[in-house]
C-alpha cells in the first residue's frame, strides 16, 4: 500500500484490519473515488468465507474522511441487507455503522467482523430455504458441530449447490508444535458440496468431499498426500465425519512426532560435519554445514521432506568461493543431489555417515563442475 496516498485515518483503520483479524483478510486493490486522483479512499477486501473469498469494496470519501464507509457488497449477494430499515417509529438496533467513531482504529475490523457473521446467517437462512430433503437431513445431521460455513451457489451460468465449510478436531493444533510461530490458528476444513436435487433420488450421489488446511500447516502435515476414507452407499455426513476424524488425528500426531525423529537426525549429523551454521528449530526441516576439501570450501543444504526417513533428505552444495559473476555474484550452486545410498531401516549415526561418505567423492565433482563454470566466464 502507498501509505502516503491513504487518508490518515483511512490507513490506521485498514492496517488495524489487516494486521489484527484473526482472518487472513487481503487487499485486492486500491483506487480514488475523490476530487484529487492522488487520495486513495477505496478499496476491495478479499475475506475469506466457507473456504473460499467474498469480495466487498469498502468506500470511504477522501474529503470527509470523519465518516462511515459504504460497503459494496458482491453482485451475488443483491439480496443481503444486513442492516433493515425498521418500521417507522420503532428504535432501530445499534451496530458497527450507527455507532461509528472514526478516530478508532479498532472500527473498520468490528465492521467487516460484524458484516461477515451477519453474511454467515444470511447464507444458512439460503441454504435452509433450499427445497432438498437429501440436503436438509445431511444439515440436521450436524446442527451440534460448531463453526461450520455454508454457502448457496446460484447463478444463470452455474449449476445449483452448497458448500459446506466443516471444522475438524477438536484438539489445538498450534500447541501441538513447541515454538511454533504461527500467527493465525491452524485449522484442517473438510469442503463438503451438494448439487442441488429437487427430485426425490433413491440412491443419493457421493457429495464432493476435499480436505482443506492453513496454509502454514503444511509445514508440519501435507494435506495432498492424506487418503480420504471411501463415501459408502446410503452413508451420511454424520457416519462419515468420526472416522475422517479419527484417520486426520492419528496421522496429525505421526507427523508432531516425527519432528523428533527429524531433530535427532540433524544432532547426529554434526558429528561428521560439525554444528550447523543454520537449523530450523521449529519443524527441523532444514540444516545447513559448512564443510571443506583441502582448501575448497562449500556449504551443504540439507532438506528433510515430512516422510522422513521413509523418504531421504535432499542436499545441495554451494561454493564459499566461486560465484556467476554474469548474476550478481550469486554463489554457484550444486543441483538436487538425492542419488546416494539410503535404507529408512538404518539408524540415524548411520544414515549420517553414508551422506557424510557420499560427500567426500561428491564434493570433488562439484569443484570440478565450479571450476567449470569460472572458465566458461571468463
Amino acid at each position: 500500500m502507498a501509505v502516503d496516498n491513504i487518508p490518515p485515518i483511512v490507513h490506521t483503520q485498514l492496517n488495524y484490519l489487516i494486521n489484527h483479524s484473526p482472518y487472513s483478510i487481503k487487499v485486492e486493490q486500491m483506487w480514488s473515488g475523490s476530487k484529487n486522483p492522488g487520495l486513495l479512499d477505496r478499496f476491495t477486501l478479499a475475506i475469506p468465507f466457507c473456504l473460499d473469498y467474498i469480495k466487498w469494496d469498502v468506500i470511504y470519501n477522501a474529503q470527509f474522511p470523519l465518516l462511515a464507509p459504504d460497503i459494496i457488497f458482491g453482485p451475488e449477494d443483491e439480496s443481503f441487507r444486513p442492516y433493515p430499515s425498521g418500521r417507522e417509529g420503532e428504535l432501530k438496533s445499534k451496530n458497527s455503522l450507527s455507532d461509528w467513531n472514526c478516530k478508532d482504529p479498532t472500527r473498520l475490523l468490528s465492521l467487516i467482523h460484524e458484516l461477515r457473521s451477519l453474511y454467515m446467517v444470511y447464507q444458512k437462512k439460503r441454504v435452509a430455504e433450499v427445497d432438498d430433503e437429501r440436503l436438509k437431513f445431511e444439515i440436521s445431521t450436524m446442527y451440534s458441530r460448531e463453526g461450520i460455513e455454508m454457502y448457496m451457489s446460484s447463478g444463470v451460468d452455474k449449476p445449483e449447490e452448497v458448500k459446506l465449510a466443516v471444522p475438524l478436531l477438536e484438539m489445538d493444533l498450534n500447541k501441538l508444535v513447541a515454538g511454533s510461530t504461527w500467527r493465525h490458528q491452524q485449522k484442517i476444513y473438510l469442503q463438503v458440496v451438494y448439487p442441488v436435487s429437487r427430485k426425490y433420488l433413491a440412491v443419493a450421489s457421493a457429495p464432493r468431499l476435499k480436505l482443506i488446511s492453513s496454509p502454514e500447516l503444511k509445514a508440519l502435515f501435507s494435506i495432498d498426500e492424506f487418503r480420504l476414507p471411501p463415501w459408502l452407499d446410503g452413508m451420511c455426513m454424520a457416519e462419515y465425519l468420526p472416522t475422517l476424524e479419527e484417520m486426520l488425528e492419528s496421522q496429525i500426531r505421526d507427523a508432531v512426532s516425527s519432528i523428533e525423529t527429524r531433530r535427532k537426525f540433524i544432532t547426529t549429523m554434526a558429528i561428521p560435519f560439525g554444528r550447523p551454521l543454520e537449523a530450523d528449530p521449529i519443524f527441523c526441516r532444514k540444516a545447513t554445514f559448512l564443510a571443506c576439501s583441502g582448501v575448497f570450501t562449500f556449504l551443504v543444504h540439507v532438506s528433510l521432506p515430512l516422510q522422513f526417513p521413509r523418504q531421504q533428505p535432499a542436499l545441495m552444495l554451494q561454493s564459499s568461493q566461486h560465484f556467476h559473476t554474469h548474476s550478481g555474484n550469486a554463489p554457484i550452486k550444486s543441483a538436487i543431489l538425492q542419488d546416494y545410498p539410503w535404507s529408512p531401516r538404518w539408524d540415524v549415526s548411520r544414515m549420517a555417515d553414508r551422506i557424510f561418505d557420499y560427500l567426500v567423492e561428491e564434493c570433488l565433482n562439484f569443484k570440478k563442475h565450479c571450476n567449470e563454470v569460472i572458465l566458461q566466464q571468463r
